[in-house]
């Protein structure tokens, strides 16, 4: 999910009563909440693909990441907050350990909500999973937490934030159980790489529909009413020599293990060099291009 989303949840949260337990357990819980993004450091590397959603998201970091906010929110306390004002009550050690450990929970499993994946047991074992329940930037949480968040502390009262909560939480099971009876309809069974019914922006009555058919992905949409209409389809063009030629470079390796649908559009140059680019279905069209797809150029031999 978006940093916004990860933010509101951490303030709602803070806010059904976990903001009475120490002082800056709201700052904790949001920061907790958008907390294993420090992997964000990849992206202006270049490796984003290859380190987002992996370590700083895996289980084993669930025990290691909350002593290290922790320990930041401690020395902040000590040596910022309190040093400018004495008089303040320090924060309790342990509340912020628990407060830590909860708000940073949140993040792995609302990213896991979504068509892009997360790699629950890394480091080890490098597997994508999808939960393919809510779309990327989802308003609708945004503005339920958003309330909850702001109400509770214009009323001084713990209600308006647990209802928030409550409602996100019904309302993640709801399109959980959406999509999971979309796919029963379409493909009973499909392995998640085969069959992607993800949710669209805005629209929780919608689906879009990637699957795998022998040597092509179909694109469609699904909607309530209405059933599935396929509008496109995609040549995976995998059999291409160019094709196998392109996948020994290493350097395409850790986005070719995240694709969850891969396809490979091969261009020939009239220099004799021969350019593959390969893209992901979910996020492209046949034609390629965007951020979801990398090119390898191949010079003539």
């Amino acid at each position: 999910m978006d940093n916004i989303c990860h933010t509101l949840v951490g303030g709602a949260l803070a806010r059904t009563g976990f903001d009475k337990r120490t002082p800056l357990a709201t700052a904790t819980m949001m920061i907790g909440a958008n907390f294993p993004d420090i992997d964000v450091i990849a992206v202006p590397l270049g490796t984003d693909i290859g380190v987002r959603r992996g370590i700083t998201h895996g289980i084993p970091a669930h025990i290691v990441l909350p002593f290290v906010l922790t320990g930041i929110m401690l020395a902040w306390d000590r040596w910022v907050r309190r040093r400018k004002d004495p008089s303040l009550a320090p924060a309790v050690p342990k509340e912020i350990l628990l407060l830590s450990a909860v708000s940073i929970a949140t993040h792995p499993f609302l990213d896991w909500c979504n068509s892009y994946g997360m790699r629950w047991l890394m480091p080890m074992r490098n597997e994508w999973f999808y939960g393919d329940t809510l779309f990327i930037v989802d308003l609708w949480l945004w503005l339920t937490l958003f309330l909850g968040y702001f109400l509770a502390g214009r009323r001084r009262s713990t209600r308006p934030a647990r209802v928030a909560v409550a409602l996100s939480a019904v309302y993640i099971a709801l399109m959980m159980i959406g999509t999971l009876v979309v796919r029963s309809r379409l493909q009973p069974g499909a392995d998640r790489r085969e069959l992607m019914v993800a949710p669209i922006a805005l629209n929780p009555f919608a689906r879009q529909v990637v699957r795998a058919d022998r040597d092509v992905y179909r694109l469609g949409r699904w909607s309530v009413g209405q059933g599935i209409k396929w509008h496109d389809t995609i040549p995976i063009n995998r059999d291409d020599p160019a094709v196998a030629e392109a996948l020994h470079n290493p350097e395409i390796q850790p986005f070719l293990h995240w694709s969850r649908f891969p396809f490979f559009i091969v261009n020939h140059h009239a220099d004799g060099r021969t350019s593959v680019e390969i893209a992901d279905a979910r996020y492209t069209d046949r034609y390629g291009g965007g951020w979801a797809s990398r090119t390898v150029v191949l010079e003539p031999k």
